[in-house]
């Protein structure tokens, strides 16, 4: 199988590199210092299970990497639409591309029949207000996925991991197919706890469920995850924004299967790590508060559900992250 890693950042370099290892030839879309290291060094993994380095090939161009049979897109969220134009002439007629985007995606409603959401054939507004993701790549190549993979990326093309991997998949039209099987055999063969279901909406909730009540208060606070699930003086906070989230994502038909407080230990146990959108901040680059959040606060307008403590909360993101361009 040609597989394809589009994105170079923390997620990308662990599945990259952890393919890589498991003797699976990888080509990676990348660009930069992250580009130059590739091609000189390989792809670097610290985790769990030791250290992991691997050749890959890489190029800034599609066109020279060629066809695929799998494409990862490992982005952030704002380069999502750029990303997606760029991996054009790798795509043929049987691609399946995995979108590994946080937040709600782009093809939420896609996929699915009237009788299964009253939104069926509709587009996510926040993220795709024109449909030109949609138009870009077309659900027949779509599987869904949800990654749970904390990871951070200590210099081009070297990521560290201190916490177990995890990958759910799943057909965007809820279906068991051979494709789907394949795809995860090779990702647990590459040593990652790989997963296919028959509903990748109720996964993609429950990581809402972690992004929305983490990465923006993060931002506001400084605060690592042990901190915003556990401390007396956010740990209320959370509490309530994980509420409204389990309300919106009820009010879709979506099961979560961890009971609230079970989800707030769980977010404790992950120790003293920095969300993505915290390290994000740190560093000066845009925040993924449109799929985060403002993407989910859609969501439960459409049922009907008010979130004012997490559209609070996003608004106060949503503030340093503006004052932090305006400083640049």
């Amino acid at each position: 199988m040609r597989i394809c890693i589009a994105g170079a950042g923390a997620i990308g370099c662990t599945l990259a590199a952890r393919l890589a290892t498991s003797g699976q030839p990888v080509s990676m879309l990348a660009r930069g210092r992250t580009l130059e290291q590739l091609l000189t060094q390989g792809v670097t993994l610290s985790d769990l299970d030791g250290e992991h380095s691997a050749a890959v090939t890489a190029s800034n161009s599609a066109a020279e990497l060629g066809p695929q049979d799998l494409i990862l897109v490992c982005t952030k969220a704002p380069a999502l639409a750029d990303v997606l134009a760029q991996i054009q002439p790798m795509l043929h007629a049987d691609t399946v591309v995995i979108p590994v985007v946080n937040g709600v995606p782009w093809w939420y409603f896609q996929g699915l029949t009237k009788d299964q959401s009253r939104f069926a054939g509709e587009a996510v507004k926040t993220i795709d207000p024109d449909g030109s993701l949609s138009e870009l790549v077309p659900a027949k190549h779509l599987i869904g996925a949800v990654v749970f993979i904390t990871a951070t990326r200590t210099a081009p093309a070297t990521v560290s991991s201190g916490n177990p991997h995890l990958m759910i998949m799943g057909e965007i039209n809820h279906q068991m197919t051979e494709r789907l099987e394949a795809i995860r055999q090779l990702i647990e063969k590459a040593g990652i706890e790989a997963r296919a279901t028959d509903n990748i909406r109720d996964q993609i909730w429950t990581k809402i469920v972690a992004n929305i009540t983490s990465n923006p208060l993060s931002v506001i606070t400084g605060a690592t995850l042990e901190q915003l699930y556990s401390d007396e003086h956010l740990s209320g906070l959370v509490r309530r924004i994980l509420d409204e989230t389990l309300l919106a994502a009820a009010s879709h038909g979506a099961r979560v299967r961890f009971d609230p407080q079970t989800i707030m230990d769980m977010g404790t146990g992950m120790g003293a790590v920095k969300t993505s959108m915290l390290q994000d901040y740190e560093a000066g680059a845009p925040l993924e508060l449109a799929n985060i959040g403002h993407a989910v606060v859609e969501m439960a307008e459409r049922t009907g559900i008010d979130m004012p403590t997490t559209r609070h909360v996003l608004a106060l993101a949503e503030f340093l992250s503006n004052q932090q361009a305006s400083r640049a």
